[in-house]
Parts: structure tokens; C-alpha cells; sequence
């Protein structure tokens, strides 16, 4: 497996997609029944196929990341060859930027020299889809980006 299986309530929610998956691999209901009873090792198999192809449809389509934590705040941008990070670095600790009075600071000094900006490009490794999992993994969120844009015409990049 090369991602994660999915969790019993994201297979509830995908229950046609999965349904639809067996029909692909030529299971019916009575034969997927079957596996899980007498093939369990099977069963499971299937579903982590079933998994990982989900995982890589999900991050085929990811374009920003965001990962906020009380004292910094990484921005990805996934691109074709390569990842663009804007990232926020607090210089003390009595701010919490995971909390709304935090992010209000944030927005009250944004140009203060309380915060360092950074900016960096990181190609992919091999594995474009690994390497965002990694980060989502990690705490990161999939957004459509719009604080990420903000920054971006902030720092003039």
C-alpha cells in the first residue's frame, strides 16, 4: 500500500465508488461477501487497492497546501516540476496563529518586524503524489490557495 487505507466513514461515503470499483475488478456483491468471510487477506487487499487509487485521484488534484502552526505558517503551491513555498515565521511565542486572536495579530502587524517571510522552490522527489501525501500527513490541508495568493502579491513573487 502506498498511501493509507481509508477510514471506515470515508469507505461509507465512497460506498458507490467502491461498489463501482468491484464491478471494474468483476466482484459482485455475493463474491465480495465471500472474500471478506473466507479470503479476508483478499478483502483487504481490495481495499487498499481501492485506497490508493482514491488517495491518488485526491492528489493528482491538489494545487495548495497550507499548514498553520502557533508559530509558523507554510504555504505550498503544488506545481508541475516543483513545490513554491511562502512561509510566515513568528520571532516570539506569545502569539498563537492557530487561534483567531492570533491570526487577528497577524493581520494587525503584518508588516511588523515580528514576522520573517521566507520563499523557497523544492523539486519533487521521484514521487510527486508521495510527497504531498507526506505533507498532508504532517498536518497540512488541501485549500484552493487563496492565502497563499494573498502572500504571493504581498512579497511581490
Amino acid at each position: 500500500m502506498k498511501y493509507t487505507r481509508l477510514t471506515k466513514e470515508q469507505f461509507e461515503e465512497l460506498h458507490q465508488e467502491f461498489i463501482n470499483f468491484l464491478a471494474t475488478q468483476s466482484i459482485t456483491a455475493n463474491e465480495w461477501e465471500d472474500l471478506k468471510k473466507n479470503k479476508p487477506e483478499s478483502a483487504e487487499q481490495e481495499l487498499d487497492v481501492f485506497s490508493d487509487l482514491v488517495w491518488f485521484g485526491v492528489l493528482s488534484k491538489v494545487e495548495y497546501l497550507e499548514h498553520i502552526s502557533p508559530q509558523h505558517i507554510h504555504l505550498f503551491k503544488c506545481k508541475e516540476k516543483n513545490m513554491h513555498l511562502i512561509a510566515l515565521k513568528l520571532k516570539h511565542d506569545q502569539v498563537d496563529l492557530t487561534t483567531t486572536e492570533g491570526f487577528q495579530w497577524l493581520r494587525d502587524n503584518l508588516l511588523s518586524n515580528d514576522i520573517e517571510f521566507f520563499n523557497a522552490n523544492k523539486d519533487y522527489s521521484d514521487d510527486k503524489h508521495l510527497d504531498i501525501f507526506k505533507l498532508i500527513q504532517s498536518g497540512a490541508n488541501i485549500t484552493k490557495g487563496e492565502l497563499f495568493q494573498y502572500f504571493e502579491k504581498l512579497i511581490g513573487q
